[in-house]
């Protein structure tokens, strides 16, 4: 076997998985990565893409929002709206409907792998995502934190053993 038929195989067979707990496609944007985060803190992952990226167990109304970057990087949330107020308002939900919000960073030499994770208050991501927006020139925005950003205003969860 070629290593693209094994690593064909290899993918098969982890969506063969993935499908029997519920996720249609395994290869959706960001989903190894939340389920990786959510091993890590315990939570389970949404199914749906329009939902918060997952929830606890044990409480499933307790939601959280996963943002990732690999070292050096920017954590970010996509297409913000700034106006107009009904399109800002949904855009910010994405924030308020969390009980928190964990910033992770990843090794870029090792993908999988976590470096750190930043548990963020949701009022603090608020109002720094207002600040930017706010400050925008253009109607939509990518709302960016930095690493250091993150290490300043949360706190450190998981942290890869030295």
């Amino acid at each position: 076997m070629n290593y693209i038929r094994q690593i064909i195989a290899y993918i098969r067979k982890a969506q063969e998985i993935a499908a029997q707990y519920g996720f249609k496609n395994l290869l959706q944007p960001g989903l190894v990565k939340e389920l990786v985060i959510a091993d890590i803190l315990g939570h389970e992952v949404h199914r749906t893409k329009h939902e918060p990226d997952a929830y606890d167990p044990a409480d499933p109304s307790r939601q959280f929002e996963y943002l990732s970057c690999f070292e050096g990087g920017t954590f970010q949330l996509d297409r913000m709206f700034k106006s107009p107020p009904e399109k800002r308002a949904k855009s910010l939900k994405r924030i308020t409907r969390n009980a928190a919000i964990y910033c992770t960073v990843f090794e870029e030499e090792s993908p999988l792998d976590v470096r750190v994770v930043y548990e963020v208050p949701v009022d603090v991501m608020l109002r720094e995502a207002e600040r930017q927006l706010d400050a925008s020139r253009n109607e939509i925005s990518h709302v960016g934190f930095t690493v250091k950003w993150a290490e300043q205003n949360g706190r450190v969860v998981y942290s890869k053993p030295a």
